[in-house]
């Protein structure tokens, strides 16, 4: 038994390990969180029905709940989900028990506790994916640990297999039923056994419990979307090579526009209304993944760079425009990403050496005027 238990641990502590990476699919992809996040307590009422190794030719279904063998408790955990779907809890268990010795109940009343660590699956999770707002969630978890009989002074390693359901009553708050087994070896509950004996299941003392409480969710509780670049992955390899086809167009545009324009210096041309007005007809973007005000991908500052040369050269003023994808979060919350994300680019344009107070920004809040959604997710330079 102690083998098996040393296995578990280390099982336990391999599973912790790898579930610090990514988990989920495309559609339900999250990263994991700090080591301060996604913890719980739990407590609950238990109530417990015992039979230990002397009755080892099993027991009717219904002496199950005989007041003999039966007795009420408490239980108390402190846990952690590493992910969405695996968590690892320490689970206390106690103090008012049964060592079966005769149907009176009075003689079988013992005090004993357990500590066990358990792994918790969360298939509800794994399944069907994360889903803060969900209420049910379907928890199986099997666990290892020691057990003492207070009243008898002694003790036993144990495991255990259970499942845990959660109800969703507020972003913090949970209500629990629990239904477990647990197994420790012969002799927890002061009843001596035949050496010979102790290596069989059966001859085992067991638990059985079902345990009703709450959880209570400490810190930060829901998970993040995954660092991707979200406006991207959500098109189709065909639409991506579109969208850089479009980029590729406007940075050879604004270099043949540069082109012109040194040309016209040269010969003391005056044909600055002209090229305004084909400028502003070419805004270029930056895009931005999904609720972030963090340029995606730097490599876009390029052509944001050739915009602001030609304005620069003209002494021109630009217009940065920030938007939100109009379908995803409230209006009062897409205007404020709207204004983030201007922001964010007109950061870098003055990093580009172009003055800031020649620059107006507008916030235009959620919009839905390009196909597909994610193109929306985006900001623009123009010259004025």
């Amino acid at each position: 038994m102690k083998k098996i238990v040393a296995l578990f641990a280390f099982a336990s502590l391999s599973v912790a390990t790898m579930a610090q990476s990514t988990i989920g699919d495309e559609k339900h992809s999250v990263s994991t969180n700090s080591f301060w996040s996604n913890w719980f307590v739990q407590a609950n009422v238990v109530g417990t029905s015992f039979w230990g190794s002397q009755e080892n030719q099993g027991i009717k279904p219904g002496k199950l709940f005989k007041d003999y063998r039966t007795n009420l408790g408490f239980s108390l955990a402190i846990g952690k989900w590493f992910t969405p779907g695996i968590g690892l809890r320490t689970k206390f268990n106690g103090a008012w028990g049964r060592t079966i010795i005769s149907e009176d109940k009075s003689l079988n009343a013992s005090k004993y506790w357990t500590i066990q660590e358990q792994v918790l699956f969360n298939l509800s999770n794994m399944l069907m994916g994360y889903n803060e707002q969900r209420v049910w969630n379907f928890i199986p978890y099997i666990g290892g640990g020691i057990g003492r009989n207070m009243t008898y002074t002694t003790y036993g390693m144990g495991l255990s297999v259970g499942l845990l359901n959660t109800f969703r009553i507020s972003p913090k708050v949970a209500i629990n039923l629990d239904i477990n087994w647990g197994g420790y070896e012969p002799g927890f509950d002061g009843v001596n056994v035949k050496l010979n004996e102790q290596s069989t299941w059966k001859n085992k003392d067991r638990m059985v419990n079902v345990e009703v409480g709450l959880t209570y969710r400490l810190g930060k509780s829901t998970w993040k979307a995954t660092a991707a670049q979200d406006a991207y992955n959500a098109l189709t390899q065909s639409e991506i090579d579109a969208l850089n086809g479009q980029l590729a167009d406007m940075q050879a545009e604004n270099n043949r526009l540069q082109e012109q324009l040194n040309k016209q210096s040269a010969t003391q041309a005056q044909p600055q209304r002209i090229v305004e007005k084909e400028l502003v007809s070419a805004p270029v973007s930056v895009f931005f993944n999904l609720n972030q005000a963090v340029i995606a991908s730097k490599r876009e500052l390029q052509n944001v760079a050739d915009l602001v040369s030609v304005a620069k050269q003209q002494g021109s003023k630009i217009v940065v425009t920030g938007y939100a994808d109009s379908q995803t979060g409230s209006a009062e919350y897409n205007q404020q990403l709207s204004q983030q994300r201007a922001d964010a680019l007109t950061a870098e344009i003055v990093k580009m050496g172009f003055p800031r107070e020649q620059i107006e920004i507008v916030a235009a809040g959620g919009v839905d005027t390009l196909n597909p959604q994610p193109y929306n997710r985006r900001a623009t330079v123009v010259i004025k």
